[in-house]
């Protein structure tokens, strides 16, 4: 059995990714690791500290993103199946520039893959997720935050990067993916394993700078530069008591940027959100009361909510 590992970033380090960090979390149970690296900004110095890890089973694939299909997230599918094409494994594993899995699950996760590879009914592996927001003691526990997705899949030419790269799809026409006329969700089987989703901890300018370059890729950069010319220069995330504590460990491979955490004194822990600001998703009266019917009434099962998959509950 073999497993590749496969992203794709672009001015990782500039926008505060723990990309270096993403890919060492799994590279221990991968045979390669491909990561399509688009050309960045001057002062970014991403392609060099992945180079920097030293392993040969990193394999680099450089890329130029084209504005044209900046507008819906497109390009981030596109960047995501380059570096899926490159891979030779049984199973891909697919860990975005700032999601981490953490050391323990590793084994778990091997294990499934080795159980699974000559299941046909299964495409892929579902896994938990743990939102963290704000710094690394907090995370989202409400309604609105994707709790499980698809981040293992088969080695099947049909299967690619669905929409703005959040999860897979198998497409009807493969041949040519940007044209697909039509597309169907894939099996997939659960792995007791979570993935600790790092994308909303970062120092609030650059938080406000990470936003900005996300939104270009799904708006445009025109509509993108209005915007955030006008937006407030470091992102608020409001008081973090509406947030579940987290107490457990982060993954190891997490410890340098976790010691380097020096915004605390930027973040609210309690009290009203910014009356001047329009509230995120946990914030607003409607998720607060479908998380509290989930929490106490539900089981924590989280009510409707889109799914992206085809869960086959008895493997």
């Amino acid at each position: 059995m073999k497993i590749s590992g496969f992203s794709f970033v672009r001015n990782g380090v500039k926008l505060y990714y723990p990309v270096v960090e993403s890919i060492k979390s799994i590279l221990p149970i991968c045979d390669e690791f491909v990561i399509a690296i688009g050309k960045g900004d001057d002062d970014d110095d991403t392609r060099a500290r992945v180079e920097a890890i030293g392993d040969p089973k990193i394999k680099i694939i450089d890329t130029v993103w084209e504005e044209q299909y900046y507008k819906k997230g497109v390009i981030n599918g596109m960047q995501t199946n380059i570096a899926k094409e490159h891979c030779s494994g049984d199973w891909l594993f697919y860990v975005q520039a700032d999601e981490v899995v953490h050391e323990k699950y590793l084994p778990v996760i091997k294990q499934r893959c080795q159980d699974l590879l000559d299941v046909d009914e299964v495409d892929g592996l579902l896994f938990k997720y743990k939102h963290f927001w704000g710094d690394y003691n907090h995370y989202h526990i409400g309604h609105g935050w994707y709790p499980n997705e698809i981040r293992i899949i088969k080695n099947k030419a049909d299967i690619y990067s669905w929409q703005s790269a959040q999860s897979f799809r198998r497409y009807e026409y493969y041949d040519n993916p940007r044209q697909a006329e039509g597309t169907r969700k894939i099996n997939v089987a659960r792995v007791e394993a979570e993935i600790y989703h790092y994308g909303w901890v970062r120092p609030p300018h650059l938080m406000q700078n990470k936003r900005k370059a996300l939104d270009s890729v799904h708006w445009g950069k025109g509509r993108a530069q209005e915007y955030y010319d006008k937006a407030p220069k470091e992102f608020d995330y409001g008081p973090l008591d509406r947030l579940g504590e987290f107490t457990g460990t982060h993954p190891k491979v997490m410890e340098k940027m976790i010691s380097e955490f020096n915004w605390s004194d930027k973040l609210q822990l309690e009290g009203k959100p910014n009356p001047y600001r329009e509230l995120h998703k946990h914030e607003q009266f409607k998720y607060r009361f479908l998380s509290f019917i989930e929490r106490y009434f539900n089981g924590g099962k989280q009510i409707g909510g889109f799914r992206n998959y085809n869960l086959l509950k008895k493997i």
